[in-house]
């Protein structure tokens, strides 16, 4: 339960139609079995206690009893276990039948559910046995227990405040407007459905989508369990499909009467976090009751799959297709600049390096779309005194393959009487020495397209702005940044899907080539022709960084969080030691805080995710925030 972590189960035990004390003792034997894997919420299906195919047994008091009983039963096993179980069963209520879930915590029954909508269509005939459940929040008396009843009814974990459940009873969720709507309106991070949902063809695809796209209109966790094997087969069959989901994504999941249960872990603080910076979640908790519980708080061990690029798709089919989206958002962006402007062409510096490759392709693609000839891009190479061959010939090849009009502009002469005009020796290499390059190359840019009746073209990315990896007023600054919403672990395969789609073999050659350049500013002399400054042995393995600022941007999440997820991201690197992710990740955040002023002046350029850093778009920080409360929290990290 740390770090906002919940443990969450949803389970089908196998059940015998009408036989309370048996289905009672398989409750309590999985149960146990969920205490035992440290699963702190364990969701069983709807009237799990009875079987749903009872009819109208339902009637009968014998049978009612028997429910209670074995709902006593369920109460008292519960005693020894830090868990906190939904079972569903018939309650009679002032002479009305409800189809109820009850919550059981520690001995406890915490509160009853009533449902609230009831189908009586097709195979379904509930209005014939129950009552549908109201808004009043009542006190009932069950098993010896005091416990409220209604459907405006929530659970809150005391240790965990963030952890608040809602219910809610299978059709409830098929319905125009699900209960569980108002329970997250009212503060409930996870809802739970108790549910017997019978298997007909194409429904479980439907229900799977139900479930995902719920959890992520109303940012909660969603647990489904469904009634499986054991329902009586007269005139249905029921599958057993459990579900957990949490904000459009399905964590884990049951195929259909293959039994078993889906587990994993819901990350309560991340939909705190995102209900947070969502003006459009209004909270509205108007005649809600909550019911607090306790739970004991214990590490949480993350078995749901932590991605170490959150930034890319691990499909490849997804992966090609978000490529070519961002591809065609990144040209049109360009192509709308490019016609607003009147531009005569588009300047872009070209390095032979991976982002100037992907804005010079974008380029490509937006002259296209405007139906103007590639020739109306011009690239400029301005090598200097870090230029080595295998870069310098890259950059030409790629212009020749694009059809772009190229040039080449050595810079060293201008730079060496810039040294004298400064008073630098032009031989120690210091910030100035790098620093000097960059702002002659953006100068000679600038010119070059005032001369050209054209615009400069940015290149940088947004892994690049978030570590300030970019000189002021040098490479920092153009007329439009096309990559500066795209992150450097996706720029790679951006550029590795143009290679793949390559209209020539030569293209893909020297695309793929340039995939396998080092990442480098080249602003140092080279070493026998050979790239002697490469960026991640400086700044660190931007697959960290790209992790990192995935986790402090979207969600805002602590050292300590992102620490822990980062471990289980990377966990199958043996590079990546607790040393080494903890040893970048602050060099992350001090350099984030450091560079904000760089940030506060960006370009226009189009945002192609859900992270950006435009200072008029997602991202608003003062240039002189004090990192100190992130660095300390850093302090305390559980290094081994």
């Amino acid at each position: 339960m740390k770090d906002g972590f919940l443990k969450a189960a949803a389970l089908s035990p196998a059940l015998r139609v009408a036989d309370c004390a048996y289905n009672a003792g398989r409750i309590v034997e999985a149960m146990r079995e969920c205490a035992a894997r440290q699963v702190k919420l364990a969701v069983f299906p709807e009237l799990a206690l009875t079987g749903y195919t009872c009819g109208d047994l339902f009637f009968q008091q014998a049978l009612q009893q028997a429910a209670l009983r074995g709902l006593g039963q369920v109460l008292e096993a519960s005693r020894e276990w830090d868990l906190l179980a939904l079972v569903g069963l018939p309650l009679a209520v002032n002479g009305k039948l409800y189809n109820c879930a009850a919550a059981v915590c520690r001995g406890r029954l915490l509160g009853l559910v009533p449902k609230t909508c009831l189908p009586n269509y097709g195979e379904f005939y509930e209005k014939r046995h129950f009552a549908p459940g109201d808004k009043r929040v009542r006190t009932v008396t069950v098993c010896g227990q005091q416990a409220p009843f209604g459907t405006q009814l929530l659970f809150r974990c005391r240790q965990m405040p963030e952890f608040v459940l809602g219910v809610e009873l299978c059709e409830d969720l098929w319905s125009a407007l699900p209960p569980s709507t108002f329970h997250a309106l009212a503060g409930a991070t996870v809802i739970a459905n108790l549910s017997a949902s019978d298997e007909t063809v194409g429904k479980a695809e439907y229900r799977r989508a139900l479930v995902a796209n719920q959890s992520a209109r109303l940012l909660c966790g969603y647990l489904y369990a469904s009634a499986g094997h054991g329902e009586s087969t007269q005139d249905m069959v029921f599958a057993g499909h459990d579900l957990v989901a949490e904000n459009g994504v399905i964590l884990a999941e049951t195929q259909p009467f293959q039994g078993g249960d889906a587990v994993s872990e819901l990350d309560c603080a991340r939909m705190q976090a995102e209900r947070a910076r969502n003006t459009s979640f209004v909270p509205n908790d108007e005649g809600y009751q909550v019911a607090e519980f306790d739970l004991a708080v214990t590490e949480t061990p993350l078995t749901r799959r932590v991605d170490p690029a959150p930034f890319v798709p691990g499909d490849p089919r997804r992966r090609a297709e978000r490529c070519e989206l961002i591809l065609r958002m990144q040209a049109d962006g360009l192509a709308k600049r490019i016609e607003h402007t009147h531009a005569q062409t588009a300047v872009i510096g070209i390095s032979g390096g991976l982002d100037s490759c992907l804005a010079l392709l974008v380029s490509a693609r937006a002259m296209r779309q405007l139906g103007r000839p590639a020739s109306d891009v011009l690239a400029v190479t301005m090598p200097c005194f870090g230029t080595t061959r295998r870069t310098r010939s890259n950059a030409e090849i790629l212009c020749q393959e694009l059809g772009v009009s190229f040039r080449e502009v050595n810079i060293t002469a201008t730079v060496r009487s810039h040294f004298a005009d400064i008073g630098h020796d032009g031989q120690t290499p210091d910030v100035t020495f790098e620093n000097s390059q960059a702002r002659v190359r953006t100068l000679e840019l600038m010119d070059i397209a005032n001369l050209n009746g054209g615009f400069v073209v940015g290149t940088g990315d947004l892994s690049e702005l978030a570590l300030g990896w970019a000189t002021y007023n040098g490479d920092h600054m153009s007329m439009y940044g096309v990559n500066a919403g795209v992150p450097k672990t996706l720029v790679r395969h951006l550029v590795r899907y143009e290679a793949d789609t390559a209209s020539s073999e030569a293209l893909r050659r020297v695309l793929l080539d340039i995939l396998d350049t080092p990442v480098s500013p080249e602003l140092l002399p080279a070493k026998d022709g050979e790239i002697a400054q490469r960026t991640e042995e400086l700044v660190g393995p931007y697959e960290l960084h790209d992790f990192y600022l995935y986790y402090v941007l979207r969600f805002g999440f602590g050292p300590r969080k992102i620490f822990r997820l980062a471990r289980a991201a990377f966990a199958g690197s043996p590079a990546y030691t607790d040393e080494v992710l903890a040893r970048w990740l602050r060099s992350f955040y001090r350099r984030f805080f450091a560079q904000q002023f760089k940030r506060s002046c960006l370009p226009d350029g189009p945002k192609v995710g859900s992270v950006t850093l435009s200072p008029r778009g997602d991202w608003r920080m003062p240039s002189d925030a004090s990192a100190a409360a992130w660095l300390a929290e850093l302090d305390t990290l559980p290094i081994q």
